[in-house]
């Protein structure tokens, strides 16, 4: 995401509040969110004269708990560059432990999904003695988020009801009500005016055995798309266990990296993951379409804000010659549980006219649109 500024506006951030009567009217919104988490980092330089910081900032104050939210601020509103200078700037010349360095923050604090990606984002500046604490963390808050999808996920890709089979299963949304009140008449019961279930009766399901599907998911790991970084991880392990179903993982800033090894092991590969950087799309694109075994049983989900920053014509031109081949092509500019997006809509356009499906889901709505997909061929 990139907040665009005045040449006024810029200079009453590097300024401070002593540039208050700067701007007209002052700062507003994002620019407003930026000059909150700066004043919580740099108010604390010698001679600082202002108001309180934790007044300015709503509650952002240099307090343990609010320091993630801090770290989750800065990457909501600055750029990659600034991001890293800030880190080591609360690190290092401001000796903000808590940041990275004091194991009390992942001790005291309930494993969230906040909390994780604040941890993904700064692993690189931990000492051991905290990344081992982190790693626990990693460690349930995906276990955390797996219990919550699985079931969705398994509910996607159950079989189609088989209404000329029983099961003697009693599932709920396998009950076959008519066959089961037919099936009671006799112990009608006058006095109480009821059926007297004796036994119900359950519809069977068809398992579908047809050849294996591939699902190559391509996670732009930009800063920006964290969560849907960790939402995706979740989704492949998900869909590992499918039948049916071969899933990919490949992560991509301006370098390419195959996760697929470590898909059943969350923590390795959510410690892999490398935020930041620039992004070559269409040079991962180039790469999930080189895994395509049989292109008619594929679906390539690219979860990206299609911010290129590498060669657009190379991005439409891989895209375009996996829709000719009769690959399913998929673009999401979120993969979260909120699916709210901020992304290029020019490029997002561009993608739909070559036959790509493009838009925001939760993790539970791609598991339902990849089973429909395979599903209907």
């Amino acid at each position: 995401m990139s907040i665009h500024l005045s040449p006024l506006q810029r200079w009453r951030l590097v300024l401070g509040e002593a540039a208050e009567g700067v701007v007209p009217g002052g700062l507003v919104g994002e620019a407003a969110g930026m000059d909150a988490a700066l004043a919580w980092l740099y108010s604390r330089e010698k001679g600082f004269v202002g108001r309180d910081v934790r007044e300015r900032t709503g509650g952002l104050g240099p307090s343990q708990l609010a320091v993630p939210d801090w770290i989750e601020q800065i990457h909501r509103l600055f750029p990659a560059e600034c991001i890293e200078r800030l880190e080591r700037d609360a690190v290092e010349r401001y000796e903000i432990s808590d940041v990275v360095t004091h194991p009390e923050v992942l001790r005291r604090v309930e494993p969230n999904e906040p909390l994780l990606r604040a941890v993904l984002r700064t692993k690189h500046l931990m000492n051991p003695e905290v990344l081992v604490l982190a790693r626990k963390l990693v460690a349930k808050v995906f276990q955390q988020l797996m219990e919550k999808m699985r079931p969705q996920v398994r509910e996607a890709f159950a079989g189609l009801i088989n209404r000329h089979r029983r099961s003697r299963f009693a599932v709920a949304r396998n009950f076959d009500f008519r066959a089961t009140l037919r099936q009671n008449l006799s112990h009608y019961d006058v006095k109480s005016r009821r059926v007297l279930i004796e036994r119900a009766l359950f519809f069977a399901r068809t398992q579908r055995h047809a050849e294996k599907w591939q699902v190559i998911l391509l996670v732009d790991q930009s800063g920006s798309m964290v969560s849907s970084v960790i939402h995706s991880a979740v989704t492949a392990a998900c869909l590992w266990s499918i039948p049916g179903i071969q899933p990919h993982l490949v992560a991509f800033d301006t370098q390419v990296v195959d996760l697929t090894a470590d898909v059943t092991e969350p923590v390795e590969l959510l410690m892999k993951v490398q935020l930041g950087g620039g992004t070559n799309i269409g040079q991962a694109v180039a790469y999930g379409a080189q895994l395509v075994d049989a292109p008619r049983r594929a679906v390539v989900v690219l979860i990206s804000d299609f911010y290129e920053g590498g060669s657009s014509v190379q991005l439409l031109h891989e895209v375009r010659g996996l829709v000719a081949q009769g690959s399913i092509v998929l673009g999401l500019a979120a993969l979260d549980a909120e699916a709210k997006p901020d992304y290029n809509r020019d490029m997002a356009r561009k993608l739909v006219e070559l036959g790509a499906h493009v838009g925001a889901m939760t993790p539970g709505e791609l598991a339902q649109f990849i089973a429909d997909k395979v599903k209907g061929r």
